[in-house]
């Protein structure tokens, strides 16, 4: 009986520094959320080498890779939204080494998972953020040339059934 005991803790332990906790725990991609105001907007996401990963539109959801493949190599994207007539958006989303892989290989001795396993299968990050919630703002007036215009005038010059309806901005 101690001698199956011994085995099977001896097994365990050989288990647990032979694997990565990361890589047992995680994925190797991760789901994250684009939503907008308005909605209905262009999505484009690149990645780090300027690779186009996705293109649609909000909301949606995509399944985005978390490692590049390489050594520690964790992915980076970039998320533009655009619509006719509103400001454009960038998001970035970067990469973070998650608890499993910083806690787990201390605590349960997976040297191996720690330098080998969870760095290559890319287990070992999380992305952030993992949800966007996009506002682009209002319409935008362009001018003749594509430009945007914004015209400023005094209080003074505001017609006075006008004035009821501003809102103020800023300190008081």
């Amino acid at each position: 009986m101690k001698i199956k005991m011994l085995k099977l803790t001896a097994a365990i332990v050989t288990l647990s520094v032979m694997t990565g906790c990361a890589s047992i725990v995680g994925e190797r991609e991760q789901s994250v959320t684009i939503s907008s105001s308005p909605s209905n907007a262009s999505v484009m996401i690149t990645d780090e080498r300027r690779d186009e990963v996705y293109s649609g539109t909000t909301p949606t959801t995509v399944q985005l890779r978390k490692s590049d493949g390489s050594y520690f190599g964790g992915k980076t994207y970039t998320v533009e939204l655009s619509k006719e007539g509103y400001d454009n958006r960038s998001v970035i989303i970067n990469s973070r080494p998650n608890g499993w892989y910083i806690g787990g290989n201390l605590v349960f001795g997976g040297l191996i998972g720690w330098f080998i396993v969870d760095p290559l299968t890319g287990a070992m990050y999380n992305l952030t953020p993992n949800s966007i919630n996009a506002t682009l703002g209002e319409k935008v007036v362009t001018t003749e040339d594509g430009g945007s215009e914004i015209t400023l005038v005094l209080i003074e010059d505001v017609p006075a059934e006008m004035r009821n309806k501003m809102k103020y901005i800023g300190q008081m």
